[in-house]
């Protein structure tokens, strides 16, 4: 087995090392040696890495598609998604400074402008009172200036203010969930909430907790993931515990979204209500009342 592993083609050599490193290629691959646990743990930290790097870069599609196909973006709170953009967008920005690999913080980097369409979509079909008297066209322009502005800010900032902003991630991830997690409980629904986006993302933060461990080592990035999985786990319950019932409510809307108007309809099933009712006979052709008509029966004398 040594002999073809040894001989793989050139280009299935290069893409191995760029990915676990000449060492670890060499023992795991060439020579097969699974004891070495060293190698072991970093080869599957990198597999699980480039794994939600691929899976983050599509999570939130199947959210975009409900709020478009739907045209609305029912259930799913601004703020939440605001706070969480701002988090993802902050922890790809300290990583990258910080010359973290790749693997180990990619797909903040794909949620964050998966994230900002979201957030867009909601100011489009959902948008706050502050901006619901402005046209579609000045929603958008301040929306997209907002981030502008905050990605100029995050580039230009120095190592020393992108480290406190990482720990203020924390915060952020907390009330990124907290107020979805209250709509959700008070309109006892998830609305346009996407089981898949969720699901996803309490996988990827039980993987993130292993390869940031693995590669990076660093605390802060650690509490962040591990907060974001318990408020995940959350929502995940929510979902669960209200499933189904969006349809219930679809059935009792209109097709227009409103609840259908109610018609009269007289309900035979109840016992009549005492009534007199009062028959007028009809009008004569001269304007007088008809005369009773008489059970007696008259005839015409003949003298």
């Amino acid at each position: 087995m040594t002999t073809i592993t040894q001989n793989l083609p050139w280009f299935v050599k290069d893409l191995g090392v760029s990915i676990v490193g000449q060492k670890c290629y060499s023992s795991i691959v060439e020579h097969l040696d699974f004891s070495d646990v060293e190698c072991l743990k970093y080869s599957l930290s990198k597999g699980l890495g480039l794994g939600i790097v691929v899976g983050g870069s599509i999570m939130k599609v199947p959210q975009l598609l409900l709020i478009v196909s739907a045209r609305s973006a029912r259930g799913l709170s601004l703020i939440a998604y605001v706070l969480e953009t701002l988090a993802y967008a902050i922890t790809t920005a300290y990583s990258y400074h910080n010359e973290f690999p790749f693997s180990t913080y990619g797909e903040n980097f794909f949620l964050t402008i998966q994230n900002i369409v979201i957030t867009l979509l909601i100011v489009h079909y959902n948008p706050p009172a502050s901006l619901a008297a402005r046209s579609t066209v000045q929603r958008t322009v301040l929306s997209a200036q907002a981030v502008i502005a905050f990605t100029v800010a995050l580039v230009l900032a120095p190592a020393s203010i992108l480290a406190i902003l990482q720990v203020a991630t924390l915060p952020l991830s907390l009330f990124s969930k907290l107020p979805q997690i209250r709509q959700n409980h008070r309109a006892q629904s998830t609305g346009q909430l996407s089981a898949f986006a969720v699901i996803s993302q309490v996988g990827g933060c039980l993987a993130r907790l292993f390869t940031t461990a693995t590669e990076v080592g660093d605390p802060i990035l650690t509490a962040g993931f591990a907060l974001a999985l318990a408020l995940n786990v959350v929502l995940g319950a929510q979902m669960w515990a209200y499933w189904g019932k969006d349809e219930k409510d679809e059935l009792e809307m209109g097709p227009i979204g409103v609840a259908a108007e109610k018609k009269d309809v007289t309900d035979w099933s109840s016992p009549p209500s005492h009534r007199v009712e009062v028959v007028v006979p009809p009008a004569s052709p001269n304007g007088r009342n008809s005369p009773r008509p008489s059970s007696r029966r008259w005839s015409r004398k003949v003298d």
